[in-house]
């Protein structure tokens, strides 16, 4: 029961499966000096909460209690001392450029300094706000103000089927580049194909060289946008043209990466705070996405909306299972 002192939120306290998450009333405090107090309605997921939860993240979970959670839509409902920019009832998102074992916003209710909210774009239900941040700025940051992707470039995406995946695709067709998505199995190529994908190369049966070489006449892929990593992060360097850029903004695949002999080329390991944790780029960010909201050219992929934080771990399930297109959320 949320009340003006507790709230609930997901916590755990070893590191483990999605069992290891539970439900719980925690302290809620007033806004302190450049705070806001946000009630939270939706909750977007993402790959980084469950290796955060088993320990495979880059920072360690802060144990016992742990919070977690990088993204919620929600509104404001109080504002601390010097708070200017917003007020009760305004419509905001978490800007995922927190510790989230400290700052974790999966949570009826959080408390956040005013530098890790950014105004929710205007006429977008919950679950869409919820969504569309961290996914849209990853693909942004990465894509455009990282490798510089233009129009008419050919960008290879892995993981095409996941929500950074997803938002990829449809940033790369917004500044008119040709999208080459990878999925591992067949079953999702149609479905890639449907969200955007100029052309889909299935991992699992086919080679990832030979095909962008055929769809490049030859040439090779401009860029590639990577969320893998490991030894095969050489093949995409491979399916590159001499000069090309590779953004790595994922590690999945635990393993060492492999670079590529194709010389030259450039490797960017993209973080995300890069253009999260400075106003300028929180503003850019939020310029481009709320832009593509607008007309259309970007519109969040949700797999799969749960309703309640006790569904938590069955989405954290859903996520580990990679059965799944898109962003998955949860309703608070």
């Amino acid at each position: 029961m949320t009340t003006d002192t507790q709230t609930r939120a997901v916590l755990f306290h070893e590191l483990g499966g999605p069992e290891v998450l539970t439900v719980e009333e925690v302290p809620l405090r007033s806004p302190g000096p450049g705070e806001v107090r946000v009630r939270v309605t939706a909750i977007g997921l993402n790959r980084a909460e469950t290796l955060f939860r088993s320990g495979g993240y880059f920072y360690e979970a802060t144990l016992p209690g742990s919070r977690l959670g990088y993204e919620a839509a929600g509104v404001v409902e109080a504002v601390g001392a010097g708070v200017t920019a917003y007020a009760p009832g305004d419509a905001v998102l978490s800007a995922a450029n927190f510790d989230f074992g400290v700052h974790g916003v999966y949570a009826e209710r959080v408390v956040l300094p005013q530098e890790y909210v950014v105004p929710a774009p205007p006429g977008v239900d919950a679950v869409t706000a919820a969504a569309a941040w961290l996914t849209y700025t990853t693909a942004y940051g990465g894509l455009v103000e990282t490798a510089g992707v233009r129009a008419g470039d050919h960008v290879v995406i892995t993981g095409g089927s996941s929500g950074v995946g997803t938002a990829a695709i449809q940033t790369a067709l917004r500044v008119g580049a040709i999208p080459i998505a990878t999925t591992r199995g067949e079953a999702k190529r149609q479905r890639l194909l449907d969200l955007g994908a100029a052309h889909v190369i299935v991992t699992g049966s086919e080679d990832l060289v030979k095909e962008v070489g055929r769809i490049t006449g030859g040439r090779g892929a401009d860029a590639a946008f990577d969320a893998i990593g490991g030894p095969e992060f050489a093949r995409l360097g491979e399916a590159l043209r001499p000069g090309g850029t590779t953004v790595l903004y994922g590690w999945l695949d635990p393993r060492p990466v492999a670079l590529s002999m194709n010389w030259p080329q450039t490797v960017h390991m993209y973080n995300n705070f890069t253009l999260t944790e400075a106003a300028e780029g929180r503003r850019r960010a939020a310029a481009f996405l709320g832009a593509g909201l607008a007309d259309g050219t970007l519109a969040p992929v949700v797999a799969e909306t749960f309703a309640g934080l006790e569904r938590m771990a069955d989405a954290h399930r859903l996520m580990e299972s990679d059965a799944h297109t898109g962003k998955i959320v949860v309703t608070v």
